[in-house]
């Protein structure tokens, strides 16, 4: 019986009051206030977590100049923007999921990728994919932490 309660006890001490806690969802829409009538939205937050959608690397005219590693890193620096505009940064991300169209890819998206993060980076999948849209060749969604 001693264990259930410390159990109990621990798990109320992680997770703080029940009353402070919420499951609303607040939606971002893509393009900034007002949006671009995307059928998603840049991000979502619920309670303290951030859910940042995929990013492409590429501009809107097209592949972004420098394959791969340019594409990382405008995919990543969108990332940034979208995390601290709505109360997050690249410190307080927890997962990132990368997607890439060639895996044989990987190693050069891994070089920018480090760049972006200290020495503690986030848990991460990456997965190779048939294709992304508009021809990119990775696209990359995060989870962050907000720490209001």
């Amino acid at each position: 019986m001693y264990k259930i309660f410390l159990t109990i006890g621990v798990l109320l001490l992680i997770q703080g009051p029940v009353e402070a806690q919420t499951n609303e969802l607040e939606y971002f829409p893509a393009g900034g206030p007002g949006g671009r009538g995307a059928p998603f939205s840049d991000a979502v937050r619920v309670g303290n977590l951030l859910f940042v959608s995929g990013k492409l690397g590429i501009a809107r005219e097209g592949s972004a100049p420098g394959g791969i590693a340019a594409e990382t890193r405008r995919a990543l620096e969108s990332i940034k923007a979208s995390l601290e505009r709505y109360g997050s940064s690249m410190d307080q991300v927890a997962k990132c999921t990368v997607f890439l169209a060639d895996m044989a890819e990987w190693g050069q998206m891994n070089e920018v990728y480090v760049t972006f993060f200290d020495d503690t980076p986030p848990a991460r999948s990456a997965v190779g994919v048939s294709g992304l849209a508009r021809d990119g060749r990775v696209e990359i969604e995060c989870i962050g932490v907000i720490t209001d």
